[in-house]
């Protein structure tokens, strides 16, 4: 696969409307960019997620990515979509399963060593919420852990 998609939130005062995440993968050469109106925090996620996969085994891919993050008149701010932008990656890479990623709504900033700081995101709660509030069966993924076979753990809230 080399286009993935993964659902997050983004912060507008006591709302938490729906952010789309597609990463595509193509030929050209390697780089990343993101699009969709990405403040620098955002813009800054691409080294964090970048030395969390590598420092996690994962194959960083030598291609061209491209990174949308939809709707781009909704400000992006923070690291929040750190964790759905790596999964993106590993998912349109064919790293991990695309499909559970439809499932869930992801939320997280990530260390270098894709170590996790949930508890400091401004917000986490109204994004806990806003999810429950849809009914759609989606919760927030606040971490990520890789064990020894190097495949993904979620916690969920």
């Amino acid at each position: 696969m080399e286009i993935a998609t993964v659902y997050s939130r983004a912060l507008v005062g006591i709302l938490s409307p729906q952010v789309t995440i597609e990463v595509h993968l193509s030929r050209g050469l390697p780089g990343l960019s993101i699009v969709g109106m990405p403040e620098t925090a955002v813009r800054e996620s691409k080294d964090r997620v970048r030395s969390a996969l590598l420092n996690n085994r994962f194959e960083y891919p030598l291609r061209r990515i491209t990174i949308n993050l939809a709707p781009a008149d909704l400000p992006k701010e923070g690291g929040r979509y750190d964790l759905p932008i790596a999964l993106g990656i590993l998912a349109a890479s064919g790293q991990i399963a695309a499909d559970p990623l439809a499932r869930h709504e992801c939320i997280g900033e990530l260390s270098l060593t894709a170590a996790n700081s949930y508890a400091t995101l401004k917000g986490a709660g109204t994004v806990e919420l806003q999810a429950e509030l849809k009914n759609t069966g989606t919760l927030a993924l606040f971490g990520i852990e890789i064990d020894l076979s190097g495949y993904p753990r979620s916690w969920v809230v």
